[in-house]
């Protein structure tokens, strides 16, 4: 029994398509064009494949990476805010080409008087200035900083030569450094030790009234630059906002302070027994057996009788750390510090935290429980966090990660109540800090040039880890609807996410919530949780402890999933393109199995009479009606009952049983994207019965149209609405065009706006 007469109509109609189109005559035809369609491979944006960075985006059989190891002896002194320091540097050149000098950091020079970071930034004249601010702008003389370099020798004690351009210092090599050789070098400094909440940075000190301070202590020393296959030096200047290209090395720090000094760093304690009392040992120790709920290492009243003596007598804190790109570290009399162990499937690392007492009752209740919180979320979307442990740090004002140890506001009013938005800002800041321990101080993108390389991944698994620290937690970046207002805002104000880091119009929307948005909506709506997770894990077991450049990402998130992505980082990553699908039109057809005038009339134009195309099942676009040639009527939808005749008189009982549906209404559905931002389709169908189907069309629906595409809907019930992207998942700025039929209701973007 023929069994295909669904369809033959269908073929007819696109051969007539067919023909016609060889009819154009030539004046016709339009000028040829270059592919410009957005799902054209990517060949043009990214880097060449090659033995060092493959095409499936893992490190290649050339891949290489130099190392720095440090030898460094600091000292604070206290009453004069100033850091003193001598280092010893081992470089190893592990490239394939010979060095004739060498670049190191100097990143404190962006505060130096003679600095042109100030100079890069447009001014224009305030018309009204407090008092601190027009003594600060033109009445004071600006802060002392910088490095002081008093000698940078060599292995033998001999005076090197070296060049300083800002913030970098060329070391010129007498003879150049081999492929495979390594080099030793020495270089001893000093620098003012800025207040951060006046002359700013991302390190410094806290002064408090009482005469005490708190430091957290970052680029506190000369630090080599990367030497690597994609850029040789990188020797961007610093000029505040990109941050930091490191390569790996291991540390061995030891740090002069005032005797009661409480101190963490980035690396392991190396002498416990001379730093804290037989008790806070104990108390440690039991702290590493402590998995539920935080151990008081140091407490508050131990704190707070220390913070009224300053001592004149010093102690030194001696820490090593392996494989680490950075090194920070934050002291104070002020201190109290607790910690839990917490356990992951193959590490046990310690989630600590450092506060004054100002900070508590909020950062004893809830920081070291975030900081274990995000080890084990981060861990089980990347690695087992490999560092013996993750600390955060209470200083006002800042929000910086280092390896091991972060700084993060955040703390109570002076009778120790806080708002709901102070805690989950202080925890937001601690997951977002401790979070970056993953990227990039263990997968080491390069800050210079990609902030969203580290911020925009970072931002995207801090989304995940509030979301199941609290079901309740005000999420602000990662869902699609957040970035919204950003998305539909001045074109002239937006950036490609694929910019650089000092090119960036509205940082934290380009650098922080439109990545983690993108890869939000990768996971939910693209690719779905099983291919992106394993996906995204791959990327950074690929990549851990190596320097990762976009295309290693984009291509190990195709590599790992065999999802085509190409057209989503186009337009997401390359463009400043913005999503807006709408429903353009829907028409309503009816099943007949009378032939309409249209049939008869192409069955004339092609010499055929139906009865040798048939038999069909007519479809009758009810905005377009034809009569019904037995009741001289429009059809209607009972008329359907033609096509159930039809099968109760030609199909046998078990091929009607095998028909799992029986559709009576129809409808021809056409999306329009006015948005230049391909995205999938996601369409709600509303019932009269009140019912709904959720119906969800790939990206690739718009492959060969860039303007419109159409689905036909055969459904058993009427539809009375369709609306596209119900649960706001593709950040989908208008959706006033989003409804059929059209309402006329404020969108969901409007009543933010207004709040």
């Amino acid at each position: 029994m023929k069994k295909n007469f669904l369809f033959s109509a269908a073929l007819v109609f696109m051969a007539s398509i067919a023909i016609a189109q060889e009819t154009k005559t030539e004046e016709n035809r339009k000028p040829g064009h270059y592919n410009e369609n957005k799902f054209r491979q990517m060949y043009e944006e990214m880097a060449t494949p090659n033995m060092f960075r493959t095409a499936s985006g893992a490190p290649g059989p050339a891949y290489y990476q130099q190392k720095a190891d440090y030898k460094i002896n600091v000292e604070l002194d206290d009453k004069n805010t100033k850091l003193f320091g001598t280092e010893t540097i081992t470089y190893h050149n592990n490239s394939p080409e010979n060095l004739e000098y060498l670049w190191v950091q100097l990143d404190q020079n962006m505060r130096a008087p003679e600095s042109k970071t100030p100079l890069v930034e447009s001014q224009r004249m305030s018309p009204a200035l407090t008092p601190d601010r027009f003594a600060k702008q033109f009445m004071e003389e600006p802060f002392q900083g910088g490095f002081h370099i008093d000698y940078v020798k060599d292995a033998k004690g001999n005076a090197m030569s070296y060049t300083i351009n800002q913030t970098m210092m060329r070391i010129n090599l007498a003879q150049p450094l081999k492929s495979g050789d390594k080099i030793s070098f020495a270089i001893k400094w000093w620098y003012n030790i800025n207040n951060y909440q006046v002359d700013g940075g991302r390190s410094g000190y806290e002064q408090f009234e009482d005469g005490n301070r708190l430091y957290v202590i970052a680029q506190f020393y000369p630090r080599m630059a990367v030497y690597n296959d994609v850029e040789g030096w990188q020797n961007m200047q610093f000029w505040g906002r990109g941050e930091f290209a490191l390569p790996f090395g291991d540390f061995e720090v030891n740090i002069t302070v005032p005797a009661d000094h409480i101190m963490e760093a980035t690396g392991e304690l190396q002498n416990r027994k001379d730093v804290f009392t037989k008790e806070q040992q104990n108390r440690w120790e039991l702290a590493q057996k402590t998995y539920d709920k935080p151990v008081v290492i140091v407490t508050q009243a131990e704190a707070e009788q220390t913070e009224k003596g300053f001592s004149d007598k010093k102690k030194t804190w001696k820490f090593k750390a392996k494989s680490v790109r950075d090194f920070g570290f934050s002291t104070s009399r002020k201190f109290i510090l607790d910690a839990m162990a917490v356990k992951l499937e193959t590490t046990t690392p310690m989630a600590i935290s450092l506060y004054p007492k100002e900070a508590n009752p909020l950062w004893g209740e809830y920081s070291t429980r975030a900081v274990a919180h995000t080890l084990k979320t981060y861990s089980h979307f990347t690695f087992d966090f490999p560092y013996p442990k993750a600390v955060s740090v209470s200083a006002q004002d800042q929000g910086m990660e280092y390896p091991m140890i972060c700084w993060n506001f955040g703390r109570p009013d002076k009778d120790g109540n806080y708002t709901d938005r102070v805690k989950y800002g202080m925890l937001g800041v601690i997951i977002h800090e401790v979070g970056h321990n993953f990227f990039p101080m263990i997968v080491n993108s390069d800050e210079r040039q990609w902030t969203w390389m580290d911020e925009g991944l970072n931002t995207f698994v801090e989304y995940l880890t509030e979301k199941s620290f609290d079901p309740n937690f005000p999420l602000d970046r990662g869902p699609a609807d957040k970035i919204v207002p950003y998305m539909r805002g001045n074109q002239d104000f937006i950036s490609p996410i694929m910019s650089n880091s000092e090119n960036i119009f509205q940082f934290g929307n380009n650098a922080y919530g439109k990545p983690a948005t993108g890869l939000n909506i990768l996971r939910e709506t693209i690719m779905g949780h099983e291919l992106f997770d394993y996906a995204f894990k791959t990327y950074a077991n690929r990549w851990k402890f190596k320097h990762p450049t976009p295309e290693d990402f984009f291509r190990t998130m195709e590599d790992a999933s065999a999802v085509d992505l190409d057209w989503f980082w186009r337009g997401w990553f390359y463009s400043t393109d913005y999503v807006d699908l709408g429903v353009k039109d829907v028409k309503q057809y009816y099943v007949s199995l009378e032939p309409t005038e249209e049939m008869k009339n192409f069955a004339a134009r092609r010499g055929r009479f139906l009865r040798d195309m048939g038999p069909f099942i007519y479809l009758v676009d009810e905005t377009n009606k034809e009569f019904n040639p037995a009741t001289k009527k429009p059809f209607e939808v009972k008329d359907v009952q033609m096509l159930e005749d039809y099968l109760d008189k030609n199909l046998t009982t078990e091929e009607k049983a095998a028909l799992n549906k029986a559709p009576k209404y129809f409808y021809e559905v056409e999306f329009e994207k006015p948005g230049g931002m391909i995205m999938p389709i996601i369409a709600e169908l509303h019932f009269e019965d009140g019912s709904t189907e959720l119906h969800t069309f790939p990206a690739q629906i718009w492959r060969r149209n860039n303007e419109t595409a159409k689905r036909v809907f055969a459904t058993d019930k009427k539809i009375v609405k369709i609306q596209l992207d119900p649960n706001l998942e593709t950040a989908d700025i208008d959706v006033s065009n989003n409804m059929w039929p059209k309402e006329e209701l404020p969108s969901k973007f409007d009543e933010l706006d207004k709040k």
